[in-house]
Order: C-alpha cells, then sequence, then structure tokens
C-alpha cells in the first residue's frame, strides 16, 4: 500500500532558478548534501558549488544555480578566509576533532613563541596535503586510501597565507583568523603550526567567513531557507553578478550587446570606447546591457580596446 502511494506522488517540478545562496553551513553536512538540500527546497534545475567544506566545518559555502553555475570557477580561484580554534598539545590522523588521537604532547608556550612561529608562516609557503581529502590518485580521492590504512607520498605544494591573526590564546587553545590562497589546507596549517611549538596539534573549530569579496555577514542557513515560503525562498538568493563584483564593468548600447550575445568580439572604436567607458587596464570584465542594466556576461578587455566574449548568460538582449 506505501508503494503504491509513493508511485502516485507527483515529482517535484524543477524551475529554472538563478542566482547565488551564501549559505552558512551547519557542522556535520558535506558540502554535496547541503547543495542537494537547497536545490531540492528552491526545486532548482541546475545547481553547483564552489569549492567544498570539510563537514565538521561551518561557515560559508556559496551555491551557484543556473547561470551563476557558468562563473563558479571564479570562486574556486578566490581567496579564502577562515576563523579557527588550535587544540594544542593533540594530534588525530585527520587534523580535525573526527580523526583517532595520535599522541599527547604537554603544552608549555608562551606567547612570545606564538608570535614567532606564526612568523615562519606567513607569506609563501609549503604544505603537504593531507591523506584525509578529496585529492585523486589514480582516479580515487586520497580519502579512500586513508580509510584503508594505506598512506602514500605526496609531493608538497606551494601556497600564500596572506594574513595569520593571533585572535587569543588561553592554554591549550589557539585561537586563529587565516586569509590564504586557494588549495590552502587549514588543518594542515594548525597541525604544522603545532608541530614547530614542539607539542602538537589539531582544528577543534573551523569556520569560513569569506570567499573572495563574498561575506559570511550576509548569509542565511538551510534552516532559514526551509522556514520561508516556497515563494520567498528564490529572493533569499543573491543575483547572479554577486559572484563578479571584483571585476571592472563594460556597459554596451542595444546594438553592440546584441553582436556580444552572437560571441562576435567587439574592436571598439574611439566613438565606442567613449560612449562604453571602458576601464583602464585590461582584462577580465563583467559586460551590461547599457539600457536595461542585464548582465550579458564576462569578456576580456584586449589590447586597443577588443571585447572578447568569455561566458555568456543565456538570455538573449533585445536590439
Amino acid at each position: 500500500m506505501q508503494s503504491d502511494m509513493a508511485q502516485q506522488r507527483p515529482k517535484k517540478i524543477r524551475v529554472p532558478v538563478d542566482g547565488v545562496l551564501l549559505l552558512d553551513k551547519s557542522a556535520g553536512m558535506s558540502s554535496n548534501d547541503a547543495l542537494m538540500k537547497a536545490k531540492w527546497l528552491l526545486s532548482a534545475k541546475k545547481a553547483g558549488h564552489t569549492g567544498t567544506l570539510d563537514p565538521f566545518a561551518t561557515g560559508l559555502l556559496p551555491l551557484c544555480f543556473g547561470e551563476a553555475t557558468k562563473f563558479s570557477q571564479d570562486l574556486l580561484e578566490a581567496d579564502k578566509t577562515y576563523e579557527t580554534l588550535v587544540h594544542l598539545g593533540i594530534t588525530t590522523d585527520t587534523g580535525d576533532t573526527e580523526g583517532v588521537v595520535l599522541a599527547t604532547g604537554e603544552v608549555s608556550v608562551t606567547l612570545p613563541q606564538i608570535e614567532t612561529v606564526l612568523a615562519r608562516f606567513r607569506g609563501s609557503i609549503e604544505q603537504v596535503p593531507p591523506m584525509h581529502s578529496a585529492l585523486k590518485r589514480d582516479g580515487k580521492p586520497l580519502y579512500e586510501y586513508a580509510r584503508a590504512g594505506i598512506t602514500l607520498e605526496r609531493a608538497a605544494r606551494s601556497v600564500t597565507i596572506h594574513r595569520l591573526e593571533l585572535l587569543g590564546y588561553e592554554a591549550p587553545f589557539l585561537r586563529l583568523r587565516v586569509t590564504c590562497s586557494k588549495g590552502t589546507y587549514i588543518r594542515v596549517l594548525g597541525e604544522d603550526i603545532g608541530k614547530a611549538l614542539g607539542c602538537g596539534a589539531h582544528l577543534r573549530e573551523l569556520r569560513r567567513t569569506g570567499v573572495g569579496a563574498l561575506s559570511l555577514d550576509d548569509a542565511a542557513t538551510l534552516q532559514h531557507l526551509e522556514a520561508a515560503a516556497e515563494s520567498e525562498r528564490p529572493g533569499m538568493l543573491a543575483p547572479v553578478d554577486a559572484l563578479l563584483s571584483t571585476f571592472p564593468e563594460v556597459r554596451l548600447a542595444p546594438a553592440l550587446a546584441l553582436r556580444f550575445m552572437h560571441g562576435q568580439r567587439l574592436p571598439l572604436g574611439k566613438e565606442d570606447q567613449e560612449q562604453v567607458r571602458l576601464p583602464d587596464a585590461e582584462g577580465r570584465v563583467r559586460v551590461y546591457q547599457k539600457d536595461n542594466g542585464r548582465l550579458l556576461g564576462t569578456a576580456l578587455l584586449m589590447p586597443y580596446g577588443v571585447l572578447a566574449p568569455e561566458r555568456l548568460i543565456a538570455s538573449q538582449p533585445q536590439a
């Protein structure tokens, strides 16, 4: 009887949804589970995330829907900001609270010692990726080898710690704020700091507060999304161009916009450039239609004022 009822239950109708959900992910949930839950709540056809957070971590997880998925790669490349609580004196096999304790050590470090060690981790540093990570070897993520008790050699990678601030120290806990380049493992940073202090360490808490220009201040939880009326949920998304806010903007007249959306390179003459108001520097730009403010996509501004389309929004401008 129950199976018959399940078969008769109408399928959820998926609709086009465009925008970015700034999600404040809770602990204990994988990034993919959070994405699937948000996609279901929004009845969205197409969705993707912009880099994962460990299940034990919380904080900013930008989720892209519809046309925004075309620009998700830009956030994968962006710098990230975290706040973390490092538990000195205990190391685990995962570098966080989910692992098995491997060793314990006495914590007898002073603030001057901590400041001296932190200075060594600012700027460009080398990091060995952890075994408990999603990096793949022979098509299989490293964490699968780790769970099978296999440890593989991993080459060190260069990452950049733009900022490393001591927010507080009350033994054995060290609270830090970190702004870093893509590919940085905060778990490994915590372990390496503990090793340099001579006592070992693991992460007790990890919270991401920023991704590029996006901030946790504007984020919502899945509980907030679920509590909202279904008709109100799309309004909780930031517009697609929230992902592009650091790019200079170019606004095209309708005729030029139409050519741009057809994938044509636009060799903008002096007269066009005066109307378009091109930014001073060459590089990536976000492009809008001038009369209605519609986002058209991204482009490369090349020498001599040539505008080369890069990623385009599906909707066509009207000439």
